[in-house]
C-alpha cells in the first residue's frame, strides 16, 4: 500500500511552470532589446555601404570626366546629372565609335535602408545635393554631387542619418 503523503513523479506543479513562465518572460524582455539594435545596427551597415557605392560612383565619373572620357557642357560641373545616369551609362567620347561603347558606373542605384516606402523607385529613396549648393543646406539642382539619407531618424553613434 502507497501512503497518501508522497506524490506521483510524473507531472510538475504549478510553482514550477510559474517560475518556468518567469524565467522565459525574463529572457525575452531581454532578448527583443537586442535583436531590435541587431535589426538597427544591419540597417545602418546597409547604408554605410550604400552610401559609399554611390559616392564612388559620382567621383568615378566626375574622373571620367576630368580625363576627357565624357563630354560635358561648357560651364557644366562635371558630376552626373542624375543617379540613373550612373545605372544607364554615358557616351565614351574616347571611344573610335561612341553610339557603341558607354561608360557605367553602377549596376543599379541601391535603395536607401531607411526608407519605408517600398514602391518608390531607388533614385528617390535617397536626397541629393547638387555641387552649387551649401553642405550645411544641401538642395537637388542640375547634378549629382553628394547623396544622403532622408531619414529623420539619429544612428546608434548619435548622428543623424542624414549626415552620414
Amino acid at each position: 500500500m502507497i501512503p497518501h503523503n508522497r506524490r506521483n513523479g510524473n507531472g510538475f506543479t504549478l510553482i514550477e511552470l510559474m517560475i518556468t513562465v518567469a524565467i522565459v518572460a525574463l529572457l525575452s524582455t531581454v532578448a527583443v532589446p537586442l535583436t531590435e539594435l541587431a535589426l538597427q545596427r544591419n540597417k545602418e551597415q546597409e547604408l554605410r555601404w550604400n552610401l559609399r557605392e554611390i559616392r564612388t560612383a559620382i567621383d568615378a565619373y566626375k574622373q571620367a570626366v576630368d580625363e576627357g572620357s565624357i563630354i560635358v557642357d561648357m560651364g557644366g560641373s562635371g558630376y552626373p546629372p542624375s543617379l540613373k545616369a550612373l545605372m544607364d551609362g554615358v557616351e565614351n567620347a574616347r571611344s573610335p565609335d561612341r553610339k557603341k561603347e558607354k561608360l557605367y558606373f553602377l549596376r543599379r542605384i541601391p535603395r536607401d535602408p531607411f526608407d519605408p516606402d517600398t514602391s518608390k523607385p531607388a533614385e528617390d529613396t535617397w536626397g541629393k545635393r547638387s555641387y552649387q549648393s551649401p553642405p550645411d543646406d544641401p538642395q537637388e539642382g542640375d547634378d549629382v554631387f553628394d547623396v544622403y539619407s532622408l531619414s529623420p531618424d539619429t544612428g546608434i553613434n548619435g548622428i543623424p542619418y542624414k549626415d552620414w
